[in-house]
């Protein structure tokens, strides 16, 4: 029987139409659900809803089911309908009546609310992680080849000189951006919504300021109609925010594909990371890359895809909003494997040094030519004549070097000021903190 069943049960079909993913999705939720519960019921206890006794028992049940969905071994049983109610009816079996003490002053509206959040900063520090090593890694490769030259494109045509140490310091910086729109994204996800019940509040004396503090939240979500209808809003914010990141590898994999091609030759990527031809023998395919700019340009519809579903609700709970979690939650993990395997990638790629030697590139150099006449005391307009008409008569020549030296150009890359910028923006989100709350909630046994 479902916890809000009464005396009619509902048509199975009806039951499974309504379920749908649900259970699956609530996998990834359990132990945010258990965090959730100890912190929910050591309030109670301050309030006098729960004895110290019974505050401990919960609190161990709890914990040895957190270790179980920690470990990967916590399931939902058939015929029970979700995660909040899977958690329960573990306790009340080893427990007893006690067990079902634990929801006084709750919905599984804000329950799942408290689970999103938790599981959603969580996932977001992953990202940070993942992110912040793909930078590490371009901004090696970006000071370890500062000194090679390639073409640079405007309008897909040959335009100025441009270096590999600036192409890999480009998508690193890029990512950094990235990263602070996803701070700001993570300052919305950590606010507290336990306690805003159905949507309404409880007329329990409720200590939401103390379930704030034990999980580690900023803040709590002060409205409890906001609160509820924050749900859709916090998880489109965050993926406008993944969508930053996908939209930068997705570039950077274009980029990839089409150097890696034999007409340009600016880089190889490992033969591993290449697939081949079932009839043509000497094909060495990008897939890695290709898949990558196809997952990420997948994962930049989600925005919108949550916008639809939310665009035309009141205020107040919908179960439309139960749809948003079985696109939401594994967006993360397809974020994360393609900023993993782009990592491992362009740690390994081989760069072509010679691309100039060809005279095809030797146009590229026109800008240099007519800034050092400028530099010599021709005015602009005279000496952008002079060149493009040697150009016109095949009398261009250059000796194909550049004196670049302007903050983020080819001689000054600015790396290190990249690098701090990265991890300011990082120690912004301040994840001890969160980690310290969460390890004493565990161990407050």
């Amino acid at each position: 029987m479902k916890l809000w069943e009464k005396s009619v049960q509902v048509n199975k079909d009806v039951e499974t139409y309504t379920v749908g993913r649900d259970r699956e999705m609530d996998i990834y939720l359990a132990p945010y659900d258990v965090l959730g519960s100890m912190a929910h019921i050591t309030m109670l206890e301050s309030i006098g809803l729960l004895t110290k006794e019974e505050l401990s028992v919960l609190l161990k049940g709890l914990k040895d089911i957190y270790q179980i969905a920690v470990d990967g071994k916590f399931s939902i049983e058939e015929g029970i309908e979700d995660v909040h109610s899977q958690v329960e009816l573990m306790l009340t079996r080893k427990l007893g009546d006690i067990g079902k003490k634990i929801h006084s002053g709750r919905s599984r509206n804000d329950q799942v609310l408290v689970d999103l959040k938790l599981f959603t900063r969580d996932q977001i520090h992953l990202l940070v992680n993942s992110v912040s090593s793909l930078v590490d890694v371009l901004l090696h490769q970006s000071q370890k080849y500062k000194d090679v030259l390639m073409p640079g494109y405007t309008h897909l045509q040959i335009a100025m000189p441009s270096s590999f140490g600036l192409w890999f310091g480009a998508y690193a910086e890029s990512l950094v951006d990235d990263l602070q729109l996803l701070q700001a994204a993570y300052k919305i996800c950590n606010r507290n919504p336990l306690g805003s019940a159905a949507g309404y509040g409880s007329s329990f004396p409720l200590n939401r300021q103390m379930t704030t503090d034990l999980l580690g939240f900023d803040s709590m979500n002060y409205n409890v109609v906001y609160a509820q209808m924050g749900r859709g809003k916090m998880e489109r914010i965050v993926s406008f925010a993944i969508a930053s990141i996908a939209a930068t590898l997705s570039k950077l994999a274009f980029d990839a594909c089409m150097f890696n091609s034999q007409n340009f030759s600016f880089i190889k990527l490992p033969d591993e990371y290449t697939t081949g031809s079932s009839i043509m023998p000497h094909k060495k395919n990008p897939d890695v890359f290709e898949l990558t700019r196809a997952k990420c340009n997948k994962i930049q519809g989600l925005p919108n895809q949550i916008t639809l579903i939310t665009n035309n609700l009141p205020s107040g709970y919908f179960r439309d909003l139960q749809i948003i979690k079985e696109l939401f939650i594994p967006s993360f993990e397809e974020m994360n494997d393609c900023l993993q395997m782009v990592t491992r990638m362009m740690s390994e790629v081989k760069i072509n040094e010679n691309i100039l030697d060809d005279d095809k590139y030797l146009y590229i150099f026109s800008v240099e030519e007519v800034n050092r006449l400028v530099l010599e005391g021709v005015p602009f307009r005279d000496a952008y004549k002079k060149v493009g008409l040697e150009i016109e008569e095949g009398n261009f020549q250059h000796n194909k070097k550049v004196h670049h030296t302007h903050e983020g150009s080819i001689g000054n890359l600015c790396n290190d000021e990249i690098n701090l910028m990265k991890q300011r923006v990082i120690d912004q989100f301040e994840f001890d903190k969160i980690a310290s709350a969460e390890n004493r909630l565990l161990n407050s046994i």
